[in-house]
């Protein structure tokens, strides 16, 4: 049987989506303000996803990806999931 993950697998699990997100947003020189803009999200929301402080809809996530000129799945597997 699978374990359900519990809290502290998913705060893991947003702190590395964040740190993946901010890994590519860092590699394409472009500002957080900039990122944002670009994905049509707010900048101080965009700060809480990549401190892992948010939890990211699929539709942001969506954003975020065309944002950084990749696939949302790109972000995942850089996350590790």
């Amino acid at each position: 049987m699978e374990r359900v993950s519990g809290r502290n697998d998913t705060e893991a699990h947003l702190k590395e989506l964040g740190k993946s997100i901010r890994a590519r947003r860092l590699a394409l020189d472009i500002s957080q303000e900039t990122l944002a803009h670009l994905a049509r999200i707010d900048r101080s929301h965009m700060g809480k996803i990549e401190r892992g402080e948010r939890n990211v809809t699929l539709l942001n996530l969506v954003k975020i990806a065309g944002a950084l000129a990749c696939r949302p799945s790109e972000l995942l597997i850089a996350a590790g999931l």
